[in-house]
């Protein structure tokens, strides 16, 4: 087992690993302990009480952050003609075809997000599909990044637009909700949203309990238990 530093213990002293937590408490908590000397990534994770392998079941989306992520964003567009055009009027980094898939197959990842045409996603699939899929930056339908509205699209992923997935095999969701030096109302706002918006998306064939755990931490921080039954 490795060995934690003298910061990690200090934080874990003040956080007690076998309560639920309010939000309030939470976040307050999560801002009390992260002491880095940068500012780090808030994430949320939750477990569902869902079964990712079957289809209905296999939670996808996105979600309009109220704060945003405090990241600057870099998005590839796969667009040509006037959608190429479009994209890099908008603010795309990147925007190309072939030669991008090219670049992309050769070992380039510098972006976090894509964007494609429909009309696209037939040549693009075959060779990005086994790159960026395992790492969640394919184009998705579901996730509205398959879209002939670049413009709009563009802007919501710049402006703090987050996709969420569930896992397969562990049904937890585990997205970012903002940066340590964020207030913590803006913290709470970011949390409630994902957390309504995955509460929305409850597979109707779901039984049981479905909001399973939820907990935030910082990068170099502790996971901080929260009770559940506040989004039930």
């Amino acid at each position: 087992m490795a060995k934690r530093g003298k910061r990690y213990n200090e934080i874990q002293e003040n956080v007690d690993r076998l309560n639920l937590y309010s939000v309030d408490e939470a976040v307050s908590l999560l801002k009390k302990t992260s002491t880095a000397k940068f500012d780090e990534t808030v994430d949320l994770a939750s477990r569902l009480g869902i079964d990712a392998r079957v289809a209905e079941q296999n939670i996808r989306g996105t979600v309009a952050l109220p704060h945003g992520t405090g990241k600057s964003v870099r998005v590839v567009v796969f667009a040509e003609g006037d959608k190429a055009k479009e994209a890099e009027e908008a603010g795309a980094d990147f925007v190309g075809t072939d030669d991008l898939v090219d670049k992309i197959t050769e070992g380039w990842l510098d972006f976090d997000a894509t964007i494609a045409t429909p009309d696209l996603m037939r040549s693009i699939m075959p060779k990005l599909g086994r790159v960026l899929g395992p790492r969640g930056l394919m184009p998705n339908p579901k996730a509205g990044t398959v879209t002939m509205d670049i413009a709009d699209t563009l802007q919501n992923i710049k402006a703090g637009q987050i996709e969420y997935r569930v896992e397969r095999l562990s049904g937890v969701i585990h997205v970012p909700i903002g940066k340590t030096s964020f207030e913590e109302n803006q913290i709470k706002d970011n949390l409630t949203t994902v957390m309504d918006t995955i509460v929305k998306a409850r597979p109707s064939s779901t039984k049981g309990r479905y909001i399973r755990s939820v907990a935030i931490s910082s990068t170099m921080g502790v996971g901080i238990r929260i009770d559940p039954q506040q989004f039930a």
